[in-house]
């Protein structure tokens, strides 16, 4: 199991956000689907844990993404705003 879970723990470092979901709801199917070992179920446990760190982890990135993208505009938009409000009056 040691080998399977470092082996886990090294693949979701490089999974994408989609593939992590997808992967994720395959693992909870199977969990909710039942007529796995106790051991196969823990597995299946742990895997999901890590797909939802990963999941979580991009998610926190593009909201801090989204966070700088907005907050960049509102400190220098003030000016633009304004001129495109005077451009469009004059136009």
């Amino acid at each position: 199991m040691t080998d399977d879970g470092t082996t886990a723990t090294g693949a979701t470092g490089t999974l994408g956000y989609e593939q992590a979901r997808d992967e994720l709801i395959e693992v909870v199917r199977r969990l909710e689907a039942g007529g796995t070992t106790l051991e196969e179920s823990l597995a299946l446990w742990e895997r999901g844990e890590e797909l939802a760190r990963v999941c979580r982890h991009w998610l926190e990135g593009a909201r801090a993404r989204l966070d700088a993208a907005l907050a960049g505009p509102a400190e220098n938009g003030g000016a633009q705003t304004a001129g495109n409000e005077s451009g469009n009056k004059n136009g």
